[in-house]
């Protein structure tokens, strides 16, 4: 077991290590963040030397390297892989610090929900009150948004009282496009556009030509027709040609934020040719996020 003062010993190394690009540290560095003797480091050092949590590097540009066994001894996972988890404060990402890890602590608790984040990078910056933002991380985008009630400089870990919660799920549009797609042909006039609108419950659908996706029709195209007395026209003559084409392995990150982007409201699903294969609606995309089906909410 590890003492108090060799866990922030060691944290401190690993602070310092992961906004050096890889130089080693000098124990004087340490012990100046510390506010401890350089003495008292270089005899801590000795230990965990033994303990093989840190190794010494020679020379006058030398120092100390946390080992993997160091950033396992404080439940730190790493990987050459890893992607940086940022926070941000007052909107502005911090400079070398990232997330190494978030715990929800108060789970069951139905007034409250506190999350425990385990910090890469020194945390004096942030102080308690600061609302930060955490996030996303890889996979699922978790993001987080909410006050620091607590800080543990030992452990590096700050205490977030949430108030904003969000994850996006690891799918592909491809998994929750709708397949069986109205379409509407490209000499199709406004009344039957209306009419298949209706009977669908739809209010837009990709215009086809010659098998092909060459446009979309909207309920508001629609409108405009009438409105400006285009009745006797085609979909083909008031279609948008600016069709928004994605691949269906596309992410559903990506594809919210093309929604969002773009301010549009469906995305069309086709191959390299153009060939139809699905559509997803920002309905289909609000129901992947929220899954009220699998995870219906209940009110007390």
């Amino acid at each position: 077991m590890l003492t108090s003062v060799q866990k922030e010993i060691l944290q401190t190394l690993i602070n310092l290590y992961q906004s050096s690009n890889g130089k080693s540290i000098k124990g004087e560095d340490i012990a100046e963040v510390m506010n401890r003797n350089p003495g008292t480091i270089r005899n801590q050092m000795q230990s965990l030397r033994s303990l093989s949590l840190v190794k010494g590097v020679p020379g006058p540009r030398g120092g100390y390297k946390p080992t993997i066994e160091a950033y396992h001894s404080l439940n730190i996972s790493i990987s050459d892989k890893e992607i940086k988890v940022p926070i941000y404060k007052n909107n502005e990402r911090l400079e070398d610090i990232s997330v190494a890890k978030i715990e929800f602590t108060s789970v069951p608790q139905p007034a409250e929900c506190e999350a425990a984040i385990k910090v890469l990078g020194s945390i004096k910056d942030l102080n308690l009150g600061d609302t930060v933002k955490i996030g996303p991380t890889p996979v699922n985008n978790l993001s987080i948004i909410g006050e620091i009630v607590g800080r543990d400089d030992m452990d590096n870990i700050l205490l977030i009282d949430t108030n904003t919660i969000r994850s996006i799920p690891k799918l592909t549009v491809g998994d929750i496009a709708s397949k069986d797609v109205i379409s509407l042909k490209i000499d199709c006039n406004i009344k039957e556009a209306a009419k298949i609108f209706s009977q669908n419950a739809i209010d837009g659908a990709p215009v086809m030509k010659d098998g092909k996706v060459v446009g979309v029709f909207t309920a508001t195209d629609l409108v405009h027709a009438i409105a400006e007395d285009n009745a006797d026209a085609t979909v083909g003559e008031l279609m948008s040609t600016k069709v928004i084409i994605i691949n269906e392995d596309l992410k559903l990150v990506k594809a919210i934020e093309i929604l969002f982007r773009k301010s549009i409201s469906r995305l069309i699903i086709a191959d390299n040719d153009n060939n139809l294969l699905g559509i997803v609606t920002r309905t289909d995309l609000i129901e992947s996020i929220t899954n009220f089906k699998q995870f219906p909410i209940h009110i007390n």
